[in-house]
């Protein structure tokens, strides 16, 4: 059992760096992609068939907006997974009842045989938001970004498409 923490900023090669790790270690068998993003608007249902159809047929899909415990918990234990991204599932979560948090996934990940690879973007690194639930959003993504990283065996920081292994 592995676990990798990718994160960086908005179009920093998170995603890929994400996707070409796991692609390289399943081996012959497909990695599981599990996509928290769900398609709230036009925009962001244009986002994610970009992503699809980008990753094209390498990845066996599954969607899960909130509850990512419950599936690491049912998947083949020793698959090859990629969770993209924490960022959603943290925003997800905010705005209904909250399915699981940071312990019960890095704790399900944790009790899989295979790797795990989790994507999270930086979002303390810009100006304090004026509105007091972005501000919420910005602390509880950083609280969450140091609690993967710390679980982690090995951590990514990826800027302009360059991965800086801190870990």
């Amino acid at each position: 059992m592995t676990l990798i923490f990718i994160a960086g900023g908005a179009r920093s090669g998170k995603s890929r760096k994400g996707e070409e790790l796991a692609i390289s270690l399943a081996g012959l068998s497909k990695p599981i992609f599990i996509a928290t993003a769900e398609a709230v608007d036009d925009e962001m249902k244009s986002r994610i068939e970009k992503h699809q159809h980008d990753r094209g047929t390498a990845f066996e899909l599954i969607e899960e907006a909130k509850d990512l415990t419950k599936v690491l918990t049912q998947i083949n234990p020793g698959a090859t997974v990629l969770v993209d991204c924490l960022t959603l599932w943290l925003s997800n979560n905010m705005m209904g009842e909250e399915a699981d948090t940071n312990q019960s996934v890095i704790l399900a990940a944790r009790a899989r045989t295979g790797t795990t690879i989790f994507i999270s973007n930086e979002v303390g690194e810009g100006i304090v938001p004026m509105h007091p639930v972005s501000r919420q959003f910005r602390d509880l993504s950083g609280i969450m970004n140091q609690e993967f990283a710390r679980a982690a065996d090995k951590v990514y920081f990826m800027k302009f498409g360059i991965a800086q292994e801190l870990k």
